[in-house]
């Protein structure tokens, strides 16, 4: 039985506890919990009958588990992840994996050092319309991407603990919190890019609160947008359309289901792995889904001694380097005096 200690129960710890529930046949379990809330930690431990701890130090010192699962502010990871891998624990960490270059090179000094398996909460990797993307991508039935849009569009998050996604020293603001999911995705999904670049909108206090930015690959472009400040009843939505050589593909989580329009004509609505496991968490997600595939495919490969080779921590701070990058462009993360 693969024993995971889980660290921080809030909306996210929430989600993965909601993944171990399902994942209980798996030989997976949630043996210790630690949250500074103690009705958070109780609620998630009380499914598992697992120990409490106060904080997270507490747990990685002292409990006996086999992976620690790190669902902290973003600005909690890096000093968390680091002390769980000098335990020599598996760590799972949600994304994105730190918040500048300096946490970066600590958090790959730490692997290199201990060797020990880490992966990358970059869940979109393993959501089931952009798992198909880079399935039917790699085998070429349609050939190369011409074009793409991605979008990832939501009203004002409000359900972080002490307000943490809207402190940019805490979250990064939008961009490495919101657009890093897309940012990472079309890194998986074509490489690095040659030419970015990038604009924003911000609020009356300089703060970014809508991004977008075009990648090139040779001939290839990819647009994506990200923003968190529409309306309280707008909808969450992330899609994408991708104009492929011989079809279309489109998706929507609002409005459209995967849908591929070939150049021959009429229309295909592909099938798709979507694992049915609701959650009553909130937020903006209803399924389990991504993030159950993903967490399935962490504690499976732990459990047959294999190497995490999806959404790695090399990977996934490569893709907080791109996201830098195109803040960097627009002047950083605060700029007094209103939208650029």
């Amino acid at each position: 039985m693969l024993k995971i200690g889980l660290i921080g129960a809030g909306f996210m710890g929430g989600m993965h506890a909601a993944c171990y529930k399902a994942l209980a046949e798996k030989d997976v379990t949630v043996v210790a919990v630690a949250d500074l809330d103690t009705a958070k930690a109780n609620a998630a431990a009380q499914t598992f009958g697992a120990d409490i701890y106060s904080t997270g130090y507490e747990l990685i010192e002292k409990a006996d588990v086999d992976a620690i699962d790190i669902c902290l502010p973003t600005y909690l990871h890096t000093k968390h992840a680091i002390a769980a891998m000098k335990k020599g624990k598996a760590v799972f960490i949600e994304k994105p994996v730190c918040l500048n270059a300096d946490e970066v090179e600590l958090l790959l000094k730490a692997q290199r050092e201990t060797q020990v398996q880490v992966m990358a909460g970059q869940c979109i990797r393993s959501w089931p319309e952009y798992r198909w993307l880079k399935r039917t991508l790699d085998s070429g039935i349609y050939g190369g991407i011409r074009s793409g849009v991605f979008h990832r569009v939501s009203p004002k998050p409000a359900w972080a603990w002490d307000n943490w996604l809207h402190k940019t020293e805490c979250s990064g603001s939008v961009a490495l919190d919101l657009h890093i999911h897309d940012s990472d995705y079309i890194r998986y999904l074509l490489g690095e890019p040659g030419l970015v670049s990038s604009d924003v909108m911000r609020d009356s206090d300089g703060v970014i609160q809508q991004i977008f930015t075009n990648y090139r690959f040779g001939e290839t472009l990819i647009t994506a947008e990200g923003g968190w400040d529409y309306p309280a009843d707008f909808p969450f939505s992330m899609s994408f359309r991708i104009m492929f050589e011989k079809a279309t593909a489109v998706f929507d989580s609002a409005t459209i289901p995967l849908t591929v329009y070939p150049n021959t004509g009429g229309e295909i609505v592909p099938e798709i792995d979507i694992v049915n496991h609701e959650n009553d968490i909130g937020g903006n997600i209803s399924s389990l889904s991504g993030y159950y595939n993903e967490l399935k495919y962490f504690t499976e490969r732990l459990n047959n001694n294999q190497p995490i080779e999806l959404a790695t921590l090399k990977d996934a701070a490569r893709s907080v380097e791109l996201v830098l990058k195109e803040i960097a462009i627009v002047g950083g993360v605060r700029r007094q005096g209103g939208n650029r």
